[in-house]
C-alpha cells in the first residue's frame, strides 16, 4: 500500500504477487508443503530448514482483509466513499489495460483503465456514461442500470481534471 501511494505500481505489484497465498498453492506439491488454504494469509512462515516456506497461524491474523484492500484500493485504484467512488490506480508498467466489474447494490459498473503510455500512476481522462467525470468523485448511485463501458481511464503523463459539463 505504501509503495503504491508512493507511485512504483511495478514494485507495488511484485510485493502482492509474493504475498498472494494463490502463487504458494498453485500445485498439489505447493499446497502440501505449504500447508495452507490457498485463500489463507500466513501469519508468520517457517524458516526452520525442515519446514521452510512452511504457513502458520492462518486464522490468527487479519492481514487477509489487508492483501485485498492493497489490491483493490491501493493497486486497481478503486476506493469508495459515501456518494462517490474513485479510481486512481498505481498498477504496473506493463499492464496495458484492466477490467474491473462492481456491482453496487442493484447497479453494475463496467470499469475499463486503458494505460496506453505504460506509466504506473496519472489519469489523464475520465468518462462515465461518455461524459468527462473527476476520477477521484466519480457519483455513486444504485440506479438498477448496467453502466457497460461506461468509465474509461487513461493514465498518461500528466494528469488533467475533469471536463465541466
Amino acid at each position: 500500500m505504501a509503495l503504491a501511494r508512493l507511485g512504483s505500481g511495478d514494485e507495488a505489484a511484485e510485493l502482492f504477487h509474493m504475498l498472494n497465498p494463490i502463487n504458494h498453492t498453485r500445485t498439489p506439491a505447493d499446497v502440501e508443503h505449504y500447508k495452507a488454504e490457498p485463500y489463507m494469509i500466513a501469519g508468520d512462515v517457517c524458516a526452520h530448514p525442515a519446514r521452510a516456506g512452511r504457513c502458520g497461524r492462518t486464522w490468527h491474523t487479519s492481514s487477509a482483509g489487508w492483501l485485498y484492500r492493497a489490491g483493490i484500493e491501493s493497486i486497481l485504484g478503486l476506493r469508495r466513499h459515501s456518494t462517490t467512488f474513485e479510481i486512481d490506480p498505481c498498477i504496473p508498467a506493463s499492464w496495458p489495460e484492466y477490467e474491473i466489474i462492481w456491482h453496487f447494490g442493484q447497479t453494475r459498473y463496467e470499469i475499463k483503465v486503458s494505460n496506453p503510455n505504460r506509466r504506473c500512476r496519472g489519469v489523464a481522462d475520465a468518462q462515465l456514461d461518455g461524459t468527462p467525470v473527476d476520477p477521484h468523485a466519480i457519483p455513486l448511485v444504485n440506479d438498477v442500470a448496467a453502466h457497460q463501458g461506461a468509465l474509461q481511464l487513461l493514465i498518461g503523463d500528466e494528469p488533467r481534471p475533469a471536463k465541466q459539463p
